[in-house]
């Protein structure tokens, strides 16, 4: 009788056995985790001080999570280096869906080309959980200045010359007045701020010319009469102030729109991070959202996790052309 041989199982087909017995309990711990989500206090990290324009943002969106985590939502403001502080924070913390950064990604995706050595390489280091808005940065005056338009101010500026100065508290607004300058032939000085609102005094007593500012602190200072929005960075107006024109407009070309973004450590289970999108789009697609991002001179934007990352890594090129257009030096 002629002898039956075993099936002969090939190496390749042996490892992939093997390495799909040894995903499932993976699998298996990853859905359990997502299912005891969460089983601690929440920490939304930001990466301005108290009170900062950023901030506003985040502890809304913290105060609207809470009810839909059903657990206390912390919020710790980590502040330094433009952001990379708490960038690098964020991705160093244990990839379980416990520490969620608010932040606009816009830097993030600047601070890569700004920083001769970002502390983390945030294509790798950061996933996109959901995207929250568009916004604008904004080039202001103060209130009692005699040039009511940017032609004027331009005019005067070029008048001026390496006399003239500028305040930028962060990377869009850094790139902003780079480009403003460079493409009109202006010799206006930099002069760097902590945050927007350090630069507020210099700004109103004339010791500044202008500012390039985030959209939450421009807004709230137009409101108090203190200061005057000349035009906003965005290529085409924003919905929600059609009354500013923009940069491009003006005659200086420029596409610079911020996005604020919920992140967490790239690690971190898909389940979860589906979780975490679902529940932020539900705030900021809902009207009680529109209201509030509408406030601070936003317009609302939902996404997928996909989406929200492939514009992550669409940003970090183009920021990158933009910081060499605008000829700044990494630190």
């Amino acid at each position: 009788m002629r002898k039956i041989s075993p099936p002969q199982i090939s190496r390749r087909t042996a490892v992939k056995g093997l390495s799909l017995t040894a995903a499932t309990p993976l699998l298996g711990l990853r859905t359990a985790a997502a299912q005891d989500y969460p089983n601690r206090d929440v920490t939304f990290v930001c990466a301005f001080p108290a009170g900062s324009g950023a901030d506003v943002i985040v502890r809304w969106y913290a105060e609207k999570m809470r009810p839909l985590l059903g657990r206390t939502v912390i919020v710790e403001n980590k502040t330094g280096a433009l952001g990379n502080l708490a960038t690098e924070y964020t991705a160093r913390s244990k990839p379980d869906g416990h520490t969620v950064y608010v932040h606009g990604a816009t830097a993030l995706a600047a601070n890569m080309s700004l920083f001769k050595k970002p502390p983390v390489d945030v294509e790798k280091a950061i996933q996109i959980v959901a995207t929250i808005n568009k916004q604008p940065t904004m080039l202001v005056v103060r209130p009692d200045a005699p040039w009511q338009t940017l032609a004027e101010l331009t005019a005067y500026l070029k008048q001026k010359g390496a006399k003239a100065s500028y305040g930028t508290s962060n990377p869009l607004g850094r790139v902003m007045g780079a480009i403003y300058n460079q493409t009109l032939g202006l010799e206006a000085v930099e002069v760097v701020y902590r945050t927007a609102g350090d630069s507020l005094n210099d700004l109103t007593s004339g010791a500044l010319d202008f500012a390039t500012l985030d959209n939450i602190f421009s807004v709230s200072q137009v409101r108090e009469k203190r200061l005057r929005i000349l035009a906003v960075s965005p290529p085409e107006r924003l919905q929600v102030i059609p009354d500013y024109p923009t940069m491009t407009e003006l005659g200086v070309p420029m596409k610079i729109t911020g996005w604020f973004a919920a992140m967490v450590p790239m690690a971190t289970p898909r389940p979860i991070v589906d979780r975490l999108n679902q529940m932020f789009n539900s705030i900021t697609g809902s009207a009680e959202g529109k209201v509030f991002l509408n406030s601070v001179a936003s317009d609302p934007w939902t996404s997928t996790p996909d989406e929200g990352q492939a514009y992550l890594h669409e940003q970090v090129a183009d920021w990158a052309a933009w910081i060499k257009q605008a000829k700044i030096e990494p630190q």
